[in-house]
């Protein structure tokens, strides 16, 4: 009996001294993959900080006034991330922009419709960043709040010239536009079909000149990039539709058109500042910047 209690105690024993190994050598294991995950960490930062300081020189971009909140935004953001680099944008309007691009004294061409089949054909790559609303504005004591796809070409063209026609007060209409080479202007004739049917009252050379003039204006009507709307002016349903980033999306708001960065030649093409430009465009942190001015990321 007393062997057998000596055994007993003997194999207890054996087994505490067992699970006490196990326990230190668990430890240790954690221990190591702590170290290895922190070494790891300080590498990745590293290599982020080593490749911030090699990136240097200057981007320059020049085109649509529309893009103006965005292209600054993001020119921020990404400096602050390459302290050693300067980005430069300039708001020509699309068309000088373009043209810039196509000279070669620009790295980028921003403009806010589509490229022409003359500007692909010329080199230009159409780089698509964001989507944008175009909103139908006019001063904010006008009564009317909804009209038509067929009332708004008909506004533009000359064939309503009053209020009184569309259900609001018997007032003269106002028809404010961008000027000739806009991409705004472009997007706004060609989704209307009135591409140079247009009957301007006053053709101005930005989207806040156009806001402005539009606000201060009673009867005025206008159209600017959606992003830029307050509460100076109202925004107009078009079609029973409101202007927002949802119907854009559900494609029932049908005055919408793409933010472009374009390039000559491919992005895989242009030098390495351009490439880490547009790397951080379709990072988690660009794709922050174009949703913080309130405009839509693509779909893919």
């Amino acid at each position: 009996m007393k062997n057998k209690m000596r055994k007993m105690m003997a194999m207890l024993s054996a087994a505490v001294v067992a699970v006490g190994v196990m326990g230190c050598g668990g430890n240790a294991a954690t221990d190591s993959n702590a170290d290895a995950n922190t070494t790891s960490q300080a590498a990745d930062a590293t290599t982020d900080t080593t490749a911030s300081a090699d990136l240097s020189g200057k981007i320059t971009l020049a085109g649509s006034t529309s893009m103006e909140k965005l292209a600054n935004a993001m020119a921020e953001a990404f400096m602050e991330k390459y302290p050693n680099v300067t980005v430069a944008p300039e708001f020509t309007g699309s068309g000088a922009g373009l043209e810039s691009l196509a000279k070669g004294t620009v790295d980028i061409g921003d403009a806010s419709r589509a490229l022409s089949d003359d500007e692909k054909a010329g080199g230009a790559v159409e780089n698509i960043v964001a989507i944008d609303g175009i909103a139908v504005i006019t001063d904010s004591e006008n009564a009317v709040s909804d009209i038509t796809s067929e009332q708004l070409a008909q506004i533009y063209t000359g064939e309503i010239t009053n209020w009184s026609d569309l259900g609001g007060a018997d007032e003269q209409i106002v028809v404010i536009g961008r000027e000739a080479g806009s991409g705004t202007r472009d997007a706004f004739e060609e989704l209307n079909d009135v591409k140079d049917a247009c009957k301007y009252a006053q053709e101005l050379d930005s989207t806040g000149a156009v806001l402005a003039k539009v606000a201060a204006t009673p009867g005025a009507i206008g159209y600017v990039s959606l992003d830029v709307v307050d509460d100076t002016v109202k925004a107009l349903q078009l079609n029973s539709v409101d202007a927002t980033e949802d119907n854009i999306l559900a494609g029932t708001y049908v005055l919408q058109r793409p933010f472009v960065m374009a390039t000559m030649g491919e992005i895989s093409e242009q030098n390495d500042l351009v490439k880490a430009f547009f790397d951080f465009i379709h990072s988690e942190e660009g794709q922050q910047v174009i949703t913080s001015v309130g405009l839509i990321i693509p779909q893919k």
